[in-house]
């Protein structure tokens, strides 16, 4: 598999452009937008725009939901693959290596933003005004990028992606919006899946269920449960188990004859210590004094 380091060889392999600068380039595609046919891995965020008619592209592994007015994110060391596509229009791809993020605020702030851990059906979907706000925060970046760089560039170009960052995340919780009526209310499948999940026993051969473990049976990443659950009910998705296990844990110590350590292991959790500071986090007193309470 084909490991990028330097933006100069991925342009070169492409046929793109040699780039302005050796850790930031851009491309504007004209119908045509790929980037080989192969299996590849580099060193770059990638941010993609592309109305994209037909063809395959693989992230992850898995197929990215690319219907019309589609922006994919890519992070370093990914797995992607592009295969046969074909635009209805003008599109563009950004490469920023993460050396050029280096002494940034952005260095630590673009790690905040989940959907570039998104996978299967979690591409962004513009409206046609988000369409004009990206292609105009694309052309500032492309001004800086292609007239003469100097010391205020870099800056700019990155305060501009920066920018452009915070309207794809805003873009995508209005997007979580729309199609909430569509796929359904995720919370309900989450805890659904969560049922399902202690009544096959796995709380006692695997233990606590782990947000990967909840995104892997509805199908979809853990950045994205994560950002659909925050929109839908103002929890995480861990938030969520942890509220499910509680809600289980004070009917168990309601309803059977078992001390707190019996039910909390029960339950999954290793360490009889984390379970009472969860419960009471939660409940607001401790599960020992909970049990007491009711025995009164």
């Amino acid at each position: 598999m084909k490991h990028y380091k330097s933006l100069i060889e991925l342009h070169k392999d492409n046929g793109f452009p040699p780039p302005e600068h050796p850790l930031f380039s851009i491309y504007q595609c004209n119908h045509a937008c790929s980037i080989g046919d192969r299996e590849f891995t580099s060193d770059f965020y990638m941010i993609g725009f592309k109305k994209i008619i037909s063809g395959v592209i693989l992230y992850g592994r898995t197929k990215y939901d690319h219907q019309f007015g589609s922006m994919m994110f890519f992070k370093p060391r990914q797995v992607i693959e592009m295969k046969n596509l074909e635009m209805d229009e003008d599109g563009f791809l950004m490469f920023i290596h993460e050396d050029f993020l280096n002494g940034h605020t952005l260095h630590n702030d673009i790690k905040k933003y989940h959907y570039f851990d998104y996978e299967t059906n979690e591409a962004l979907h513009l409206s046609p005004s988000e369409e004009i706000t990206t292609w105009d925060l694309y052309r500032k970046i492309e001004t800086e990028y292609q007239n003469n760089q100097d010391e205020y560039s870099r800056e700019l170009i990155l305060a501009n992606v920066d920018t452009m960052l915070k309207y794809s995340q805003r873009f995508y919780k209005r997007q979580f919006i729309n199609r909430a009526e569509i796929s359904g209310k995720t919370v309900t499948k989450f805890n659904e899946e969560i049922d399902r999940y202690v009544a096959s026993g796995l709380l006692e051969t695997k233990g606590l269920p782990s947000v990967q473990d909840m995104a892997e049976r509805l199908n979809i990443s853990a950045g994205y449960l994560t950002d659909v659950l925050k929109q839908e009910s103002g929890k995480t998705a861990l938030e969520h188990i942890h509220i499910y296990l509680i809600s289980e844990a004070k009917n168990k110590l309601k309803g059977e004859d078992k001390s707190v350590s019996e039910i909390a292991y029960g339950l999954g959790f290793e360490n009889l210590s984390y379970f009472s500071r969860l419960f009471k986090k939660e409940v607001g007193i401790s599960p020992n004094l909970f049990k007491k309470q009711l025995l009164n």
